[in-house]
């Protein structure tokens, strides 16, 4: 019995110290992040993680040993899938999508890219199942002269909704939501 308590003590001081470790020592290698836009009873919520560029190459073609190669699936940061949340019905780049909680998964391309709003929530990102998409949507990608270090979503207000800006590297994403 004593040894039993003594084993017993040993794995709860082990599991506090890597607990502490976890979360007040280590610092993430991306670390998460939340973006919110609020306007006119529209709210729209997004949680990821983000990724730094550290001298890779982010977006291009897997050859290249891109990051992000082009023409597959992303989970749209890093970690924990991302997770976007809308508190209405919106229009997408000119696609209506129920409001509700959706992860939200990208298909980089040089020019243009799909967004994803898949029904499957809370995995971590590494799995990525097709048959629960919700809508995909192609909107166009660009260029930008500078450089973002670290992977970044934000929101642009807009007349009669909101841009939500993806930017990483050189790639800046807009998506249009009404």
């Amino acid at each position: 019995m004593k040894i039993l308590r003594i084993i017993l003590v040993v794995l709860a001081v082990s599991a506090s110290a890597f607990v502490l470790f976890r979360f007040y020592c280590a610092k993430p290698f991306s670390p998460s992040a939340s973006e919110k836009f609020e306007n006119n009873g529209l709210v729209i919520t997004v949680d990821y993680c983000q990724p730094s560029k550290k001298d890779r190459l982010i977006f291009g073609d897997e050859k290249d040993k891109a990051l992000v190669p082009f023409g597959k699936w992303w989970r749209t940061g890093a970690n924990e899938a991302t997770v976007i949340k809308f508190s209405r019905d919106v229009i997408i780049a000119g696609k209506p999508l129920k409001s509700g909680t959706y992860t939200l998964f990208t298909i980089p391309e040089k020019d243009n890219w799909t967004i994803i709003f898949n029904q499957e929530v809370g995995q971590w990102g590494l799995e990525y199942d097709e048959k629960k998409n919700v809508m995909t949507v192609p909107v166009p990608s660009m260029q930008t002269s500078n450089s973002t270090e670290q992977f970044k979503i934000n929101f642009v207000e807009q007349a009669d909704g909101a841009d939500m800006i993806l930017h990483w590297d050189t790639t800046q994403v807009v998506i249009p939501i009404k």
